[in-house]
């Protein structure tokens, strides 16, 4: 292994040589705890906006004590993939044979399958109250941009959820498209973003894909019969969807 990584980088690479089981809870525990952060400032964006404050200042706030840091406090509608759900829930039900329960972990699971169930509830709201007989633009199905990776994406609790209150969904990602096709029955796939949007109800953000930050606003607002955009990643600062005619909701940060 060090013969293998010695030509990719200038200084010695750390190799800390540990017995197998060791190992294995170094990379559960260091995934494990990264959902801890994500788990963590979901919930306080939910406080901030009972209380009027922005998740995204007090993120960047606590995010410049070094004890902390900077990365995966970025709220959203909960993780997936399958690096997070799988190493999290090997970590519990080690912990639970093993008669040491990680009670934080367990939580963290729990609340972040919540979550994604809680983001058909903004949607709802953000549409008056009902969704019944809308026609809902959604972009972005995979987990995370740069990827065609379904695995434990957040869309795949959103959209049968608003399905089953009644309403069509319309849909465009940039990669995970032909993946999707086999987790969802009843989708309208589009071919970019303002396809999707053109003559839907509501448009709702998912991934934060680089071509969804650069939309047109204005031409968003007036392509959609309700001029409601729903962001669950908080891609747009609140000051540039001001005057273009948008009814913009985000997660943890007052309208």
């Amino acid at each position: 292994m060090r013969e293998l990584y010695r030509p990719l980088y200038l200084n010695e690479t750390p190799m800390v040589v540990t017995d197998r089981r060791t190992a294995e809870l170094i990379k559960y525990a260091a995934n494990a705890f990264l959902a801890v952060k994500i788990g963590f400032i979901n919930e306080i964006s939910d406080l901030c906006d009972a209380v009027g404050a922005n998740v995204q200042q007090v993120a960047r706030g606590i995010g410049l004590d070094n004890r902390i840091g900077s990365k995966f406090l970025h709220t959203g509608p909960g993780y997936g993939g399958s690096c997070f759900p799988k190493d999290t829930l090997a970590l519990s039900r080690t912990a639970q044979e093993s008669g040491t329960p990680v009670t934080i972990v367990d939580t963290v699971i729990a609340a972040n399958e919540q979550r994604k169930k809680s983001m058909i509830g903004r949607i709802v709201n953000a549409a008056g109250g009902s969704v019944e007989g809308k026609t809902i633009a959604v972009l972005g199905l995979t987990f995370k941009p740069n990827t065609d990776d379904m695995r434990d994406a957040p869309s795949l609790v959103i959209i049968p959820g608003l399905q089953a209150l009644g309403a069509r969904i319309r849909a465009y990602d940039p990669e995970g498209m032909k993946e999707a096709r086999k987790h969802f029955d009843g989708l309208e796939y589009c071919n970019g973003a303002y396809d999707c949007i053109e003559g839907s109800d509501l448009a709702v953000i998912l991934t934060e894909w680089d071509q969804f930050r650069a939309l047109d606003l204005k031409r968003v607002a007036q392509m959609l019969r309700e001029s409601t955009l729903v962001d669950l990643r908080n891609i747009y600062p609140i000051e540039e969807t001001q005057g273009k005619g948008l009814n913009y909701h985000s997660i943890g940060r007052p309208a």
